[in-house]
């Protein structure tokens, strides 16, 4: 779980180096994760175009993927895959930016706790709403295929639909609990200082602080709502990935082989 020192998109980072239950090792330079690509800089073009990402999986809204557009590395192509298109405009995470805009908007809409509610919702609907399951079977799906890796995987801030999909393929990898949350948990550690500024502004423009903690940053709870609804509906990570997605053991080998070293 290696970062990526490219500061104009921060939370990128390598999910491979970490051990399987078993010993074995999740592969280096086969997915990535970060927030969107809208903000590369010049001088980062280089380092990210030295990764060889040939796919770049956005799982942002197509009103977020318009008002941002990814700044594509050379040779790789974009899939869109609108995790929260069944939700539309009532999904947090995907106007999030626009929320936290305006303090007053902000404590309407995320004041009371309504934050946490929010985020919690949209964990569950991660795993059983039609079209977060659509698009993660076709992220799943490409990754097992050897012609879509390497692969960088975003949402906007890089945490909440990009954490599930992280979580989820660690999971079936092999992975520790322990250490999918560690990797889930790191957005903080590397995100957080990036957003300092809109913090800031927030305060300045009478915000509270406290009110875009749980909004700009990620807490264990969020996660465990995800896996809670995933073994409440199919028990396991594989039958969540063969009876939910749609992606039979022959799939699910694939992935192994292809992120799994022994």
């Amino acid at each position: 779980m290696t970062p990526i020192p490219i500061t104009s998109v921060p939370n990128l980072r390598d999910v491979g180096g970490v051990r399987t239950t078993d010993g074995a090792k999740v592969r280096s330079g086969v997915y990535y994760r970060s927030t969107d690509l809208s903000r590369v800089v010049d001088s980062d073009v280089a380092i990210l175009a030295n990764l060889g990402i040939r796919t770049v999986y956005d799982l942002r809204t197509a009103s977020e993927r318009e008002a941002a557009p990814d700044k594509l590395p050379d040779g790789a192509r974009v899939v869109a895959l609108d995790v929260l298109a069944d939700k539309g405009m009532r999904s947090v995470p995907a106007q999030m930016l626009r929320v936290i805009a305006d303090p007053t908007i902000a404590e309407r809409e995320l004041g009371g706790g309504r934050a946490i509610e929010y985020f919690e919702g949209s964990y569950r609907d991660f795993v059983l709403m039609p079209s977060a399951v659509s698009s993660y079977r076709e992220l799943f799906a490409g990754i097992a295929s050897n012609s879509d890796t390497p692969a960088l995987v975003h949402c906007t801030t890089g945490k909440d639909r990009t954490g599930w999909a992280t979580a989820s393929l660690l999971l079936l990898l092999g992975v520790s609990e322990e250490d999918v949350f560690h990797d889930y948990l790191l957005t903080n550690e590397f995100l957080l200082p990036a957003l300092e500024g809109v913090f800031e502004n927030f305060v300045k423009a009478g915000g509270d602080r406290a009110l875009l903690e749980p909004v700009l940053g990620v807490r264990k709870q969020y996660l465990e709502v995800s896996l809670a609804t995933m073994r409440e509906r199919y028990g396991t990570i594989e039958n969540y990935f063969s009876d939910g997605l749609g992606l039979d053991s022959r799939v699910q080998a694939l992935l192994r082989e292809r992120m799994v070293a022994d």
